[in-house]
């Protein structure tokens, strides 16, 4: 049985591509039971996400399985086969578990780190699963990849740093506060990297989000989607004094905040601690408030400059989530190449007994009658030789099963003690 996985993804293929060959999870049943009942399959997954359309299955060894799946994808989404053959990888083996250990890690992913992707896998695997699609080698590895995700997790630091901007702006709010619970959130222009921001602190415990922009009714829809209130442009400055955080994506001409306002805002807070987010270009706040005490100014550059910052710091920390890929890949391909010794295993064990017993019976009729204990020592004379012939060729083929030279060895053995008989 081999293991096959060919797809595309974000590196392959384009947009308009990878949309064409997109699963919707309504029809994943069905084309679950088409692919299984492609001849020579036996288990089978499919992976479908914005970034990667992905078939995995096991296959017989005299099966084309990298064939089979270019023929289901075409002929299932009904498009040419020559059209989405220069966009396909195929992975046989080894590599094929080594791309899907790296998957669930997100060591594949656009953003190396994102944590999107195992949850997609799980799902992919509970409806191929639904389907009785996993029952064997197939299950084994996914099983595997979960936790060789979890391990990369566990041991590095991958996806501990904001790689968005909007996410970094959260961060950074939380290193100046500490907690978010209880912060209230101003949203000055309705732009959609602000909306993102307000949605990532709404998700960290803040407490209210007011949105206010020169077109109320853009005003009304950014504030419905954080679960927020809008307030009058005109009178903004007025319920600043109450917020903690404000970002600013306005497409005014002018300084929306300057340092006089910010310093009359900060009197009126009593000078507890603002920050304040200029997604805007051009820029919404005045660089000069920075001047000001207990007020935090980030803008564009200075968030892009935090990303890309943490972007290098999970490149680095993917070099050690390779080394665990690695790792793990050897253990497992060394799990199944065990398991291949071990019918060869039987075998050898049931022609040596075979053999036991008809000498035995050969010579019942030289040794005559046998009493119970003498019947016994028999038995334990001939298995105990029989056993001790066994040893080596089992250990042989049990230390010989995961190197290279395992398939010879093993056939040396068939040949010797004519298994095939």
């Amino acid at each position: 049985m081999n293991l096959w996985l060919t797809g595309m993804n974000h590196r392959t293929a384009p947009v308009e591509v990878r949309e064409r060959l997109a699963f919707g999870a309504d029809a994943l049943p069905q084309a679950l039971r088409q692919l299984r009942s492609l001849p020579g399959l036996s288990e089978g997954l499919i992976l479908s996400t914005c970034n990667r359309v992905e078939v995995v299955v096991t296959a017989e060894d005299h099966a084309d399985a990298a064939q089979s799946i270019r023929c289901f994808l075409s002929e299932w989404q009904k498009v040419d086969a020559e059209w989405i053959q220069p966009h396909l990888y195929s992975f046989a083996g080894r590599d094929a578990i080594r791309h899907l250990f790296r998957v669930a890690a997100s060591l594949d992913s656009m953003i190396v780190g994102e944590p999107q992707i195992l949850g997609q896998l799980k799902t992919a695997y509970q409806a191929a699963k639904a389907e009785g699609a996993l029952s064997g080698q197939l299950e084994a590895v996914i099983a595997k990849a979960f936790r060789v995700a979890k391990r990369v997790r566990t041991e590095t630091d991958i996806g501990s740093s904001a790689v968005s901007v909007s996410y970094a702006a959260v961060e950074l709010a939380r290193e100046i506060f500490g907690s978010l619970a209880n912060r209230k959130v101003m949203l000055i222009g309705a732009g959609k990297m602000s909306e993102l921001a307000a949605k990532h602190l709404l998700r960290s415990g803040a407490a209210q989000i007011l949105v206010t922009n020169r077109t109320p009714e853009r005003a009304r829809q950014v504030a419905e989607l954080v679960h927020g209130s809008t307030a009058p442009y005109e009178s903004m400055t007025e319920r600043l004094p109450a917020v903690d955080i404000v970002i600013t994506s306005s497409a005014a001409p002018v300084y929306v905040l300057t340092k006089p306002m910010m310093r009359r805002i900060l009197e009126a807070r009593r000078n507890r601690p603002m920050f304040l987010i200029d997604i805007a270009v051009p820029r919404n706040i005045e660089p000069a408030v920075n001047e000001l005490d207990n007020v935090f100014v980030y803008d564009i550059d200075d968030l892009q400059r935090l990303v890309e910052r943490n972007l290098k710091g999970r490149l680095d920390e993917a070099a050690e989530a390779e080394k665990i890929v690695a790792e793990e890949v050897d253990r497992l391909e060394q799990s199944f190449q065990a398991r291949r010794a071990t019918p060869m295993i039987v075998s050898l064990n049931e022609q040596l007994e075979r053999v036991r017993q008809a000498e035995v019976e050969r010579m019942r009729g030289k040794l005559g009658s046998l009493t119970p204990q003498q019947e016994e020592a028999l038995e334990a004379l001939t298995r105990g030789i029989i056993g001790k012939i066994a040893h080596g060729p089992i250990s042989e083929l049990r230390r010989e099963a995961a190197s290279p030279n395992g398939g010879r060895t093993a056939e040396l053995i068939r040949r010797i003690f004519r298994l095939d008989e």
